[in-house]
C-alpha cells in the first residue's frame, strides 16, 4: 500500500532541521563569545585610557599641587587648563578635589560653579586615605557610568587630593548593540542561505531513496522489471546499485518459489481450513496453524504421530481405512465446557497414478453450522408444536359446537371463547414470527422521533395499571426527571416495554412489586424492571433471550405467551443502539434492564 510521508515527517525535513539547528548553534555560538568578548575589549581599552589620562594628569597635578601658587585663584586657573589640556575624552567628566573634599577644577566648562564646592563621595574620601577606587554605578536615567577616585600623592607619602573621574559607558553599550544586531541579521541572512542549500544537498539525497522506496512498492506487487537510476558514485549510488542486483535477485526467487508453490498445489487445492498432512505411513509431517488452533496441539506435539490418534479415531478407523474414505467425517471434540465438532475431508497424495505417498486432512469447525441446523431443526418444531396445540384445541371445541354444544346458552359461549382466545394465541405467534423475519431483514424501517423517555416511560407504565390493580400488584416507579430525549421508534419501544413489564406481571404472585427505574449512566439512560417473581436459574439467564427459549414450558404455555417477546425486545433496543441483560436469582425475582443513547435537548445535543 502506497503511504504518502508528509514533508514534516519526512528524512528531508530532519535533515534540514538537523542542518539549519547545527548552524544555529554555532553562529549562536560565535555570536555570544565574540559580542561578550567585544564588550570585553572595547570596556578594557576605555578603561586603559582613562587610566592612561589620570595617571598623566596624576603627575602633572603632583608637580602642580606641589608647588602651588600663592592665590588660590591662580591654582584652579592653571588646574583647569591642564583639565583642557590633558583630559580630552568624550562623555567623561573629572574633578580634581583638595585633600579638604574642596573641587579646584573640572573639565565639564558647563559646571564651573562647582568649583569651590564640596564633593562627599565615599570614594573620594577612600582615595584622600591613599587608595585607589574604580566601579560602575547607575544614575536615576539608568545610564552607566565609570567611576575613579585617584590620590594625587607627592613622593608616595603625603596626599595632595584627588582626580575624581565619572565617564559614561553608555556609548560603548550602544555600539556593542549594534554590533550584535549586525551579527544577528548576518546570522538569519546565513540560516537562509543554509537552508536553502541544505534543501538543495537534502534533494540529492532523497531523490535516490524514494526511487528505491518506489520500486519497493512495486516489487511488493510483483513487479521487478524496472530498476533504480543511479545517480552518483558515493554511498547513495553504491546503495542504489546493490538494490538493482537484489530485485534481479528477489525475481529469479519470486520464479523459483512460484515453481515451488505448483509442487505444494496439490496439497493446498482442497485447503478450507485446517490442514494435516501425513507421510505413506499416515504419521502427521506437516500442520498449519489453524489446524494447531483446532486440534488444540502444537506442531511438535502431533508431528511423526498416527493421523488417527491426532483426529481421535484410533477406535473406529486405520490409517489405511482413511485413504478409501471418499466422504466427510464428522468428529466430536466435545468436552465440559461446551460442544466442539470437526469436519474432516481426507484425500490422497499421489502423482500421475504412482504410489500414494500420502494423506492430506482438511479440517473445518462445524460447532456453529451444527449448532445452527440444531437451533433450525428446534425452531421448526417449536414453531409446529405452538401452532399444533391451539388448532388441536380449536378443532376439538369446534367439533364439540358442531355436535350441538353451541345450542348450550352457558357451554356455547365458553366454547366459542376458547376458540377466539386459541385463534389470537395462533395470530399472536404469527406476528411475532413476521416482526423477527422483519427485523432481520435489510430493509426494516423505523419512525423514529425525539421524545422524552421519562414521560414516554410514565405513559406506558399507566396503561398497566388496572391490570396490576386487579392482581393486586403495586407499580412503583423511580424516574429521573431529568430530560431523557430518546431518538426512537415509539411504537417499537412500546412492544419492548410491554413485553417486560408483561412477563413481570405474568410471573409476579399477587400482593408483589413491580419497580421500574430511569437513571443516567454516561450518554445512555438504564431502564430497569425489577419484579418479585419466581426468578431464572443462573443456566437459563444467557438464553432467554433466544427464540422460544422458555425456562419453564409448562407453565409458561398455560400462562400464555409465544416465546419470542424477550428475542423481539433484544433485536428492537439493540436496533436503537442500545444494549438488555438481565440479572436474577433464582427464588428472589427478575430485574431486566436495557439502555439506550439519549440527549438532554431534542435534536442530538448534550
Amino acid at each position: 500500500m502506497d503511504r504518502r510521508i508528509g514533508f514534516f515527517k519526512s528524512i528531508q525535513f530532519k535533515l534540514i532541521i538537523a542542518y539549519v539547528l547545527l548552524i544555529l548553534v554555532a553562529v549562536q555560538v560565535i555570536g555570544v563569545y565574540f559580542s561578550r568578548q567585544l564588550e570585553q575589549d572595547l570596556l578594557e581599552n576605555h578603561f586603559d585610557v582613562l587610566s592612561e589620562r589620570s595617571t598623566l594628569l596624576n603627575y602633572q597635578l603632583t608637580q602642580l599641587m606641589g608647588n602651588p601658587p600663592e592665590e588660590r585663584d591662580e591654582l584652579t586657573d592653571k588646574i583647569n587648563a591642564l583639565l583642557r589640556d590633558f583630559f580630552t575624552i568624550d562623555n567623561a567628566t573629572v574633578q580634581v578635589i583638595d585633600k579638604n573634599e574642596v573641587i579646584l577644577g573640572t573639565s565639564n566648562t558647563g559646571a564651573r560653579d562647582q568649583i569651590g564646592m564640596r564633593n562627599n563621595e565615599i570614594r573620594v574620601k577612600r582615595a584622600l586615605l591613599g587608595s585607589t577606587e574604580e566601579g560602575e554605578v547607575k544614575d536615576s536615567n539608568n545610564e552607566r557610568f565609570r567611576i575613579m577616585a585617584v590620590p594625587i600623592m607627592q613622593d608616595n607619602e603625603t596626599v595632595l587630593g584627588v582626580i575624581y573621574i565619572q565617564a559614561s559607558l553608555e556609548d560603548i553599550y550602544t555600539q556593542i548593540s549594534e554590533i550584535n544586531s549586525i551579527l544577528f541579521k548576518g546570522t538569519t541572512i546565513a540560516l537562509i542561505i543554509s537552508a536553502i542549500l541544505v534543501i538543495l544537498l537534502a534533494r540529492t539525497i532523497i531523490v535516490p531513496i524514494l526511487e528505491m522506496r518506489k520500486q519497493t512498492l512495486r516489487m511488493s506487487h510483483g513487479d521487478f522489471s524496472r530498476q533504480v537510476k543511479v545517480y552518483s558514485t558515493d554511498e547513495i549510488g553504491q546503495l542504489a546499485t546493490s538494490f538493482n542486483q537484489l530485485t534481479m535477485k528477489l525475481h529469479d526467487a519470486t520464479l523459483t518459489r512460484d515453481r515451488e508453490q505448483k509442487r505444494l498445489s496439490s496439497v493446498l487445492s482442497n485447503m478450507t481450513d485446517g490442514v494435516v498432512a501425513t507421510d505413506q505411513n499416515g504419521r502427521v509431517i506437516l500442520l498449519n496453524k489453524r489446524a494447531e488452533e483446532l486440534l488444540g496441539v502444537s506442531s511438535k506435539q502431533v508431528m511423526r504421530q498416527p493421523l488417527t490418534d491426532v483426529l481421535q479415531l484410533t477406535d473406529t478407523y486405520g490409517v489405511y481405512d482413511l485413504y478409501d474414505h471418499s466422504g466427510s467425517l464428522l468428529l466430536d471434540f466435545s468436552n465440559e465446557e461446551g460442544q466442539y465438532l470437526l469436519e474432516a475431508n481426507f484425500s490422497v497424495i499421489q502423482e500421475d497414478e504412482g504410489p500414494i505417498n500420502g494423506l492430506i486432512t482438511v479440517l473445518h469447525d462445524v460447532t456453529e453450522k451444527e449448532k445452527i441446523e440444531q437451533e433450525r431443526r428446534e425452531f421448526v418444531a417449536n414453531v409446529s408444536h405452538e401452532l399444533r396445540t391451539p388448532l388441536t384445541t380449536m378443532k376439538s371445541y369446534l367439533e364439540a359446537l358442531e355436535d350441538g354444544v353451541m345450542r348450550d346458552e352457558e357451554m356455547g359461549p365458553r366454547f366459542l371463547k376458547v376458540t377466539q382466545n386459541e385463534t389470537e394465541r395462533m395470530i399472536r405467534l404469527v406476528n411475532d414470527l413476521l416482526q423477527l423475519s422483519k427485523i432481520d431483514s435489510e430493509d426494516y424501517q423505523f419512525n423514529l422521533q425525539w421524545i422524552d423517555f421519562g414521560q414516554f416511560l410514565h405513559e406506558v407504565l399507566d396503561r398497566f395499571e388496572i391490570i396490576a390493580q386487579e392482581k393486586n400488584i403495586e407499580l412503583n416507579r423511580h424516574i429521573s426527571k431529568k430530560p431523557s430525549y430518546v431518538e426512537m421508534d415509539q411504537d417499537k419501544l412500546i412492544q419492548v416495554l410491554d413485553n417486560i413489564i408483561s412477563n413481570a406481571l405474568k410471573y409476579s404472585a399477587e400482593g408483589a412489586n413491580i419497580t421500574t427505574t430511569l437513571l443516567h449512566q454516561g450518554n445512555h439512560v438504564r431502564v430497569s424492571i425489577a419484579d418479585q417473581g419466581m426468578g431464572i436459574p443462573r443456566e437459563s439467564q444467557l438464553k432467554i433471550f433466544d427464540r422460544f427459549y422458555r425456562v419453564d414450558r409448562a407453565r409458561a404455555r398455560n400462562i400464555g405467551g409465544t416465546g419470542l417477546g424477550l428475542a423481539i425486545a433484544k433485536e428492537l433496543v439493540q436496533a436503537h443502539g442500545g444494549d438488555i441483560w438481565v440479572h436474577s436469582e433464582y427464588g428472589e425475582g427478575t430485574t431486566i434492564y436495557f439502555t439506550l443513547p439519549y440527549s438532554t435537548s431534542k435534536g442530538g445535543d448534550m
